[in-house]
């Protein structure tokens, strides 16, 4: 398997990608679309995830095509960007249509970015706009790093952000991931220059460095996320698994039931576990949503589903390192970035 293209989720074909940014706020939301509607599924690992509208999402649910999913920053107020993609595609005339009525649905996950160092002294929930705005600029083109829900993201011990990655099967099937990186983990290992990622990096497409030929590793929990969110918050004592979560999405164009999709999900979380140590924690809202354009028709589905939530999982490793790497400075940050560490 090779990355598409562009090496994000818009290599799937039909799929859009939209950011929308506030750079006093520190956060943004971030909208997958496609010119048809989508079969898509969910499931969860972290203990305190933020959602809208999920539980359509279980294959038993008669809900059979969602319009668009919303990754957001902004914790429970970023639910709200979803209403804002729900105004944009009714503008259009898009939705379940029930009668008269027309009902786009929009499911979406949120993460916590409210102790961040931006200015979140709003008197009007900001999140309906910017996701309307994400809508607006949804393209088969789009930025990494400090962007869309990535805007605020931070790691446990560098800034976070938005990352893409994808990879096209021997099949011709197209994999990619979309993730807003904001873990209560590091994505890197100790000394910030090697990704836990790094084995699964394809032709430097975060840097470069290798893997750490240290052994040992992971027993040391630093986090300078949660030194730096307590002394923001004067002093005043925050729960250290608070404040977290690896939102993503991953896609194909293979044609597969929303059963399969929960189950491409499912196998995609290997790669937040492969990225980020340590992953799927109590307060972490670790989530994957699997979506399908149904375009391709697959010759022998039970094999093939295998080696999609592989590539998946794969995808969604790479896109947390692209996330971290491409992330960049910005006034009031609280953590550093990668490309401006010393290392």
């Amino acid at each position: 398997m090779k990355p598409g293209p562009k090496n994000l989720i818009t290599d799937v074909p039909g799929l859009l990608v939209g950011n929308a940014s506030d750079a006093l706020l520190k956060s943004g939301s971030t909208v997958l679309l496609a010119a048809e509607p989508l079969t898509a599924s969910v499931h969860v690992m972290g203990g305190a995830p933020g959602t809208r509208e999920t539980d359509l999402l279980a294959p038993d649910k008669s809900v059979a095509k969602i319009d668009a999913l919303v990754l957001s920053g902004g914790s429970a107020f970023g639910l709200d960007a979803c209403s804002g993609v729900v105004d944009g595609l009714r503008a259009e005339g898009r939705g379940f249509a029930l009668g008269p009525a027309l009902i786009p649905l929009v499911p979406g996950a949120i993460l916590f970015d409210l102790l961040n160092g931006g200015d979140k002294g709003w008197d009007d929930n900001p999140y309906r706009a910017l996701g309307r705005a994400a809508f607006e600029a949804a393209s088969d083109d789009f930025a990494l790093g400090s962007h869309g829900a990535g805007t605020g993201a931070l790691t446990a011990m560098l800034k976070g952000g938005l990352g893409s990655a994808s990879f096209v099967l021997e099949s011709g099937v197209t994999v990619g991931a979309l993730v807003a990186a904001n873990p209560m983990g590091s994505v890197t290992t100790p000394g910030d220059r090697h990704f836990w990622a790094a084995p699964f990096e394809v032709d430097g497409e975060f840097g470069g460095v290798g893997p750490d030929s240290a052994v040992g590793l992971g027993r040391n929990l630093e986090s300078r996320k949660m030194q730096s969110m307590r002394a923001l918050a004067a002093g005043e004592e925050l729960p250290a698994e608070r404040g977290n979560t690896t939102i993503a999405i991953v896609a194909t164009d293979a044609d597969l039931s929303k059963a399969e999709c929960q189950r491409i999900a499912t196998a995609a979380h290997d790669g937040i576990g492969r990225a980020t140590v340590p992953a799927h924690a109590p307060g972490d809202g670790d989530l994957v949503f699997a979506a399908s354009t149904n375009a391709r028709q697959l010759a022998n589905p039970e094999a093939e589903l295998a080696h999609i939530g592989h590539a998946a999982a794969l995808c969604l490793s790479r896109a947390i390192a692209r996330a971290v790497y491409s992330a960049t400075p910005e006034d009031t940050d609280l953590l550093p970035c990668w490309s401006n560490h010393p290392i």
